[in-house]
């Protein structure tokens, strides 16, 4: 145990015993903070119950409160996950001293922000008073120590020389997966490396869609096809792969690695509702590209509030008839078929008369982009995020096939979109922790070469501060993340774990893109430097798939039951 002025893990002889000793100690910690979680859920319980059940207008007005539950929920299965993480690799023989500094930090900044504040966002800081309690759980000998000393100055610089030593590998530290896994994860970083990387920042400048020689590249190493079963064209993959794949494919550019979300989610909603005929005709051409899907959710004046949508599919003999607005479709030009959802029974305003199709279009180019009778669109300019475009769509009277109706039956849409959320934000999940790597990775580096006051600035304490947050918390957030897909593949439900996940990623990717903009200085606004675009890319996680607030909410109701 070190004393007053000590950091953990740097003052011992016996480095084997040192670690056994951390990972008792924080061990020891996670029952307090279950503790906490627990006395806050029945505060909170308390004030938005009525007759028995939790009330939504109550939930509503202590809202605030509400999502810090959620916050302060993740913040505590992060640390689970984290002390699970270590105690498997302490028992393979791989928990050394860049995954203990890791994990000593993690543990004394969340503890310690669990105490004082969790930032919810920038300006919003969630205290254990909003909750209607105090944090007397986590006064405890062994949180007292972690937060003393698990975060010292001395540990985030140690970590940030270990990293400097070990600069070109996959990841700081070990990730706890196993050798299929990491080989994966090579095989994607190679790809990146070669074909991604030196090309990324072009495309965004230009505001450029990525080539197709790349999604061609990419579907010949069954990235759309990656979790499709082997039945149906695919490789029958475990959702954890689709981690892997898309941490990788996103570190190189988040464009790249948010393709293969277009096909998750249209695979996923088939086999979860299609029926039997539409599966056979649908997932193999999923699988190998050869059709390119988009998602046609979200309407203008609805955003995600998807049961009060109003585009609506009118039945016109065998087929239907579809007429009205959608926004922010991604992809959407250069597709060859939509999952489109509309309403179906008129007489309905919620979401129990949705409907899903899966509407054929023909692909366009930048000089027509949509043209089929019945569909115009246009461009949305935006930050970041360019490499697939996003649109605004018209419909009327766009004609779908009959048979296209999602599963047969209407009235299923928003049910079957539903059963698509958890892989979605698993995924969304690791896309975050890519872009939040490739900051790290972006921002070390300039860290390294960038000369002030006659040394680099990495040598600076507040800068190697920095990376060594960045790297810790991208390894709480992929800890989190690979616990909900061990969930998902285990075909238990994650719907909780998965949003914590898609939370927790997207704050970390901010973090670490504004940080790394920071120790960029000047130059870091400049748009020929790559964390520019980092940073304007890393900002739309905390927006689609649910936005935070959303997600807090989710979370919260699911909490609360």
């Amino acid at each position: 145990m070190p004393h007053d002025g000590q950091d953990l893990n740097l003052d011992a002889a016996d480095g084997t015993a040192l670690l056994d000793d951390l990972t008792a100690l924080t061990g020891a910690a996670v029952p307090a903070a279950d503790a906490m979680l627990a006395a806050a859920t029945e505060a909170l319980r308390a004030r938005v119950t009525r007759d028995g059940r939790v009330s939504g207008a109550a939930l509503e007005r202590h809202q605030t409160a509400a999502h810090g539950l959620a916050w302060l929920a993740t913040y505590v299965e992060s640390l689970r996950q984290m002390q699970g993480w270590a105690e498997r690799l302490q028992a393979e023989g791989r928990f050394g001293e860049i995954e203990a500094l890791i994990h000593q930090i993690a543990f004394g900044e969340y503890l310690a922000q669990m105490r004082g504040g969790i930032p919810m966002s920038q300006g919003e800081i969630l205290r254990p008073a909003d909750l209607g309690i105090d944090a007397g759980a986590l006064d405890t000998p062994q949180v007292d120590t972690l937060v003393a000393h698990g975060n010292g100055n001395a540990a985030r610089l140690r970590l940030v020389a270990l990293m400097r030593d070990n600069a070109g590998r996959a990841t700081v530290g070990a990730t706890g997966l196993d050798e299929e896994m990491e080989m994966i994860r090579e095989q994607f970083r190679r790809f990146s490396d070669d074909k991604v990387v030196p090309h990324a920042h072009e495309w965004h400048l230009r505001d450029e869609l990525i080539p197709m020689s790349i999604i061609e590249e990419m579907a010949e190493l069954g990235v759309f096809g990656l979790t499709i079963p082997e039945e149906f064209g695919g490789l029958g993959m475990s959702k954890m792969s689709m981690c892997v794949v898309s941490e990788e494919l996103s570190r190189g550019y988040i464009g790249v690695g948010s393709l293969g979300t277009r096909s998750e989610i249209a695979a996923e909603l088939i086999l979860c509702g299609g029926t039997q005929d539409q599966k056979a005709h649908w997932l193999p051409k999923l699988a190998s590209a050869e059709i390119l899907p988009t998602a046609v959710f979200t309407e203008p004046n609805t955003g995600s509030d998807l049961g009060s949508l109003r585009t609506r599919a009118v039945r016109d003999g065998d087929d239907y008839a579809i007429t009205g607005n959608k926004t922010w479709i991604t992809h959407a030009s250069r597709t060859q078929v939509m999952t489109l959802l509309a309403r179906t029974d008129p007489e309905t305003t919620d979401y129990k008369g949705l409907s899903m199709f899966l509407a054929e279009k023909t692909p366009g180019d930048c000089a027509h982009p949509f043209p089929d009778a019945g569909i115009t669109g246009g461009e949305i300019e935006v930050l970041g995020y360019r490499g697939m475009k996003e649109y605004e769509l018209a419909f009327d009277g766009f004609r779908v096939k009959g048979e296209n109706l999602l599963g047969g039956v209407e009235g299923q849409g928003f049910k079957q979109l539903m059963q698509t959320f958890e892989s979605a934000r698993i995924q969304t999940a690791a896309r975050a922790i890519g872009v939040a790597q490739n900051a790290m990775e972006v921002a070390m580096q300039y860290a390294i070469d960038r000369k002030q006051f006659g040394k680099s600035l990495i040598e600076f304490p507040r800068v190697a501060s920095k990376l060594a947050m960045m790297a810790a918390e991208i390894m709480v957030a992929r800890q989190l993340t690979y616990f909900s897909a061990r969930e998902k593949d285990a075909e238990r439900r994650c719907d909780l774990e998965a949003g914590m996940a898609k939370l927790l990623g997207a704050r970390v990717a901010w973090a670490a893109a504004d940080n790394g903009l920071q120790i960029h200085g000047g130059n870091g606004f400049a748009l020929e430097y790559s964390i520019s675009r980092i940073l304007c890319d890393s900002r739309i996680l905390n927006i689609f798939e649910g936005a935070a607030e959303i997600q807090a909410q989710v979370i919260a109701r699911r909490l609360l039951g």
